[in-house]
């Protein structure tokens, strides 16, 4: 036999690692570990138990997220760079808000056997959740996603034409402000919900961009989202087209003739619907739930072909949230 058990093993201890990552973060310990600390400084800091605050350190050091070295305790550099709050690239609010959002799947066999509950009425998602979201979408953001983004649109043999932009379903905003600060001139318009753009509006005087970049609220399954773009940017927002052709015409019809739209989309599914593993498993509670699923691979670059861009070029991005498809179509 030239299999064994192993990997069946390991995958029983996938919770315990993700539990000592969510009550680090809850317990904020990483803050107090940028440098060399013992675990009984840690502990009378936070007010906890000395002998059970060191072995959960260990438990941290085991899945390399913390360093120990003759009794001291820092944070490994992932840690550091994402785990410390107050910093610009501290995503921990938002691996905590994820795991929420799996709770479900703490019903899994019930789930199974008896199927999705009754879909709520009203939709679940409050003005005041959508900007919660986009707040905590800031700092993913400047984790590496705007830098992807800038990195991708400058390289376009278009890019230093382009005269106006529009990032649709730009969240924040950071994105999109990027991408317009990397060019000497170009002008740029946030599209996204009302209370996800007033957010946006707050970014953009933040970083003093108010004479380059504007917002412009409403839903793009049925408002307009303007005219006149050289540059249409759109990332993982059209998961929410209710029908994807007509939004992908609006686009077109939104761009001049030779602009482009550049699209990173990471919700679509290879194998039959079971790969890549980590879109999979981040919308198993979601689908589970009742909500639809089942987005190919490609979905997107077949629409733009369908509405009409004369050509569409396409490859994978290996991200922090795993594989995306990148499509640039061009009109």
């Amino acid at each position: 036999m030239d299999m064994d058990y192993g990997e069946l093993y390991r995958m029983i201890f996938s919770p315990i690692r993700s539990k000592l990552l969510l009550t680090g973060i809850e317990l904020k310990v990483f803050n107090y570990m940028s440098d060399p600390v013992s675990a009984e400084e840690v502990a009378q800091t936070i007010d906890a138990h000395p002998r059970n605050m060191m072995l959960f350190l260990d438990g941290l050091a085991a899945i390399d997220l913390v360093q120990k070295k003759v009794g001291l305790y820092q944070n490994a550099p992932v840690a550091q760079a994402f785990l410390v709050e107050g910093s610009q690239t501290y995503v921990g609010q938002m691996l905590a808000f994820m795991a929420s959002a799996d709770s479900p799947l703490d019903n899994l066999t019930k789930l199974v056997k008896e199927g999705p509950p009754p879909k709520p009425e009203k939709s679940p998602f409050s003005e005041e959740m959508l900007a919660q979201g986009a707040t905590m979408m800031v700092n993913t953001e400047q984790a590496g996603d705007a830098q992807l983004a800038v990195e991708i649109v400058s390289k376009l043999p278009e890019f230093s034409s382009f005269k106006k932009m529009l990032d649709l379903g730009g969240g924040p905003g950071l994105i999109g402000m990027a991408i317009v600060a990397a060019h000497p001139d170009m002008k740029g318009v946030i599209f996204d919900l009302p209370p996800v753009v007033r957010v946006a509006e707050t970014f953009i005087r933040e970083y003093q961009m108010e004479d380059r970049v504007e917002v412009l609220g409403g839903d793009f399954n049925r408002d307009p989202i303007g005219e006149g773009y050289d540059l249409v940017f759109t990332s993982n927002s059209l998961q929410f087209a209710h029908v994807i052709d007509p939004v992908v015409k609006k686009i077109y019809d939104a761009l001049n003739q030779g602009g482009v739209f550049v699209s990173i989309f990471g919700f679509g599914q290879t194998h039959e619907g079971t790969k890549p593993e980590n879109l999979v498993l981040g919308m198993l509670s979601m689908v589970l739930m009742g909500q639809e699923a089942g987005i190919e691979q490609g979905y997107i670059a077949d629409s733009m072909l369908r509405v009409g861009f004369r050509s569409v070029h396409s490859q994978i991005l290996n991200t922090a949230w795993g594989p995306m498809e990148l499509d640039i179509g061009r009109k």
